[in-house]
């Protein structure tokens, strides 16, 4: 939250910051840069998983776009927010080409992977935010229990285990994949 005195970032100023030497991650939120710990070795693995799977399905029949190593996404302007999902869709019919720079509507659906450092309420916040900004569908992977929770349209999520199979709801009707396979 910004405070008195804290002067807001606009994109443009943000694509100048270097990427940290830490080797962590920034997304700007409501004009501030947020920091976030680089991913671990299990997270960079299920979001290739998740990645792969998703655009062996989508690209042979040209359905849109499959991004990872969180792609930014424009979600509001003034304050300016750029977030990057773990993994996202954007169907060909929203964005019919690819954006030369980031993307300016938001996905169809995103996925985010918990990781160990990941705080539960800044992901829930961020979850808040796709679907406040049009995100039809946010799945939520956990790799340490297991699941995957479903958001869609609101924070009412409907977790599911490895015994269920994830969807890919009205945004991907036919997409369908077994959950336990997502943790193999």
């Amino acid at each position: 939250m910004a405070t008195a005195g804290t002067r807001l970032i606009t994109i443009e100023e943000f694509e100048k910051i270097p990427d940290p030497p830490d080797g962590s991650r920034l997304e700007l939120v409501r004009g501030e840069v947020v920091a976030m710990p680089s991913p671990k070795a299990k997270h960079g693995i299920i979001c290739s998983e998740i990645a792969r799977v998703l655009a062996n399905f989508v690209k042979p029949a040209r359905l849109g776009w499959v991004t990872t190593n969180d792609t930014g996404v424009i979600l509001e302007r003034d304050p300016d927010t750029l977030r990057g999902p773990d993994v996202a869709f954007w169907s060909i019919i929203r964005q019919p080409t690819l954006p030369a720079d980031y993307f300016e509507i938001p996905p169809d659906i995103a996925v985010e992977v918990l990781s160990p450092d990941d705080r539960r309420k800044e992901v829930r916040e961020k979850i808040k935010e796709y679907l406040a900004h049009g995100v039809k569908l946010v799945w939520l992977v956990d790799p340490e229990t297991r699941t995957v929770t479903v958001y869609q349209g609101s924070l009412r999520g409907t977790e599911l285990d490895e015994s269920d199979t994830l969807t890919g709801g009205d945004m991907l009707p036919s997409f369908s994949y077994k959950v336990s396979d997502l943790f193999a």
